[in-house]
């Protein structure tokens, strides 16, 4: 056989010793820029393949040997061989020690070397098994650059329908079937979103690769509690946190290794550049091959944080944008592409940001997700769990009451129902909401008019008062700016025109001025008090 380099043995041992080809590679002696590609070449060459096999297989004899000595020592134990320091008999109990001893050193024997023959097997393997005929031709480019490591960080924006996700939730699996001291970690803003996201995206995407005979489904685990995926042949997670709970994020200590993969999903549902920055910063320690995965749709607004983001250019990041059109039309389906063509006809505006993914708004928008469409019965005969809102008036300004549905999976707040009056006596607008069976669900009232929450009680509405306080309606709002919300002008025409007209005030010189404007919110105000329990939640653990 051909005997190695001097540069190649150090490499060998350096792997050996960290688990880690990239980092071996500079330890060794070999470029940083191309020390990754090196790694990988250098444990497929057969001479130093077999060098780390052979030095690995004398290191684990040095250990065995001593591990020998002891299980001899513990079957002369058993078998009466050994006396104690009298030279009588040891007693039946220390034999009984020695016995279940060495049965748990065997079988910690045994179970290590399984795991280490699926290493082995795994490492071998060491190719890069995606097919790229299952994400769109659009993301060909950036896989490539991904397998290269060209860069660290890699930004996925687009429309509606683009399938980003689809492209990202793929990559990582072939990340850490080839580098084996990786695991990664998933992060949406909220955590309760994450199983029916996210997660149940990337069991689609293993189920998919299933396809490709290179890829074994059946080495990849899921589990719910906790929410991660194991892969069995080396141990490596993905794991699963919600940045409404930091304290779990920095808590995380893989088994081994580092984590080395970072997945922001919904970016722009994270407060700002600053959060996203501490979040990575937490979570990537040791180590020194990192990627960092971002998707997101777009707000409406320019001067939103996160369209600011991509467009402040960066050597280490990667920015890709992506439509439904880059997509096959047959994997989108053809209910999808006909409502997409018909919002382009009655719409422009909105079919240009919700499926082109352009921020086309004037930067004056407090609410950037609004959806605006028809909500049909047979979505609201569905919707299991109401909220209910009243902001009183009387004149000028009007009472509104607001009846709406969450969905949390999706994070989307659909505006059902409302009663919007001026000069209407609490009883008249009370008996309404009798007469169309909305007395079924809780109704959170402004405070503000204590004698009026006390004649919807009266009447036998189950209504209570808004806790207020320092913040809340600051914080309330936040809340819902977080929210998509879908609002069909037919039913309710008055929130229509609220949430869509709601802007920010400029001073003179056209500067946006912070805070929320105290007027023709009345609508708005409803729904803030109607999620008063989740925002309020939300606002505890952060």
């Amino acid at each position: 056989m051909k005997k190695i380099t001097p540069k190649q043995k150090k490499f060998a041992d350096f792997y050996i010793e960290c688990g880690n080809a990239t980092e071996a590679a500079k330890r060794a002696g070999y470029s940083e820029k191309t020390a990754y590609s090196i790694g990988q070449r250098l444990l497929k060459n057969v001479e130093v393949s077999a060098y780390i096999a052979k030095r690995q297989q004398e290191i684990e004899s040095e250990r065995l040997c001593t591990l020998k000595e002891i299980q001899e020592f513990r079957s002369r134990v058993i078998r009466g061989e050994e006396k104690d320091a009298f030279g009588l008999d040891i007693e039946i109990s220390d034999r009984l020690s020695a016995c279940n001893q060495l049965e748990k050193a065997l079988a910690i024997e045994e179970m290590e070397k399984e795991r280490r023959k699926r290493e082995e097997e795994a490492l071998n393997r060491g190719t890069y098994h995606t097919d790229l005929d299952i994400v769109a031709d659009t993301f060909h480019s950036v896989v490539r650059d991904i397998r290269k490591h060209g860069h660290r960080e890699y930004v996925f924006e687009g429309g509606r329908g683009s399938t980003k996700s689809s492209c990202g939730t793929i990559i990582p699996y072939e990340i850490m079937e080839n580098n084996h001291n990786i695991h990664a970690l998933v992060i949406r803003k909220v955590k309760d979103t994450l199983r029916d996201s996210v997660y149940a995206q990337m069991q689609w995407s293993c189920d998919k690769q299933a396809e490709n005979p290179m890829f074994d489904r059946d080495n990849w685990k899921f589990g719910l509690s906790p929410l991660e995926i194991t892969y069995t042949p080396t141990g490596q997670k993905i794991y699963f946190r919600g940045a409404d709970d930091p304290g779990k994020i920095k808590s995380i200590k893989p088994p081994f290794g580092y984590i080395g993969i970072v997945i922001f999903e919904e970016l722009d549902q994270f407060s700002g550049p600053e959060e996203v920055r501490n979040i990575e910063q937490s979570a990537i320690r040791g180590g020194n091959d990192a990627y960092v995965f971002k998707f997101f749709n777009p707000p409406k607004s320019n001067s939103n944080w996160v369209n600011i983001y991509v467009k402040t250019p960066k050597e280490s990041m990667v920015v890709h944008h992506s439509t439904y059109k880059d997509v096959p039309p047959e994997w989108l389906g053809r209910d999808f592409i006909e409502e997409a063509e018909h919002l382009r006809e009655v719409n422009p505006d909105a079919y240009e940001h919700e499926y082109m993914g352009v921020a086309n708004g004037n930067g004056g928008m407090v609410f950037d997700y609004l959806e605006l469409r028809e909500i049909t019965d047979d979505e609201i005969a569905r919707m299991d769990r109401i909220y209910q809102g009243v902001d009183w008036g009387w004149f000028p300004d009007p009472y509104a009451f607001i009846r709406s549905y969450y969905n949390p999976a999706q994070e989307k707040i659909y505006l059902i129902a409302e009663n919007v009056v001026k000069k209407t006596k609490n009883t008249q607008t009370g008996q309404w909401i009798i007469d169309h069976g909305y007395d079924d669900y809780e109704i959170i009232c402004d405070s503000a008019e204590k004698k009026s929450v006390g004649d919807y009680v009266d009447i036998g509405l189950p209504a209570r008062p808004a806790i207020k306080g320092p913040g809340s309606v600051e914080y309330g709002m936040k809340w819902l700016q977080g929210k998509t919300i879908v609002i069909d002008q037919a039913r309710t025409p008055h929130a229509y025109k609220e949430f869509t007209e709601y802007e920010y005030e400029r001073d003179k010189d056209g500067n946006v001025i912070s805070g929320y404007p105290d007027a023709d919110n009345h609508t708005i105000d409803a729904v803030r008090y109607s999620y008063e329990p989740l925002w309020r939640r939300s606002e505890h653990k952060a």
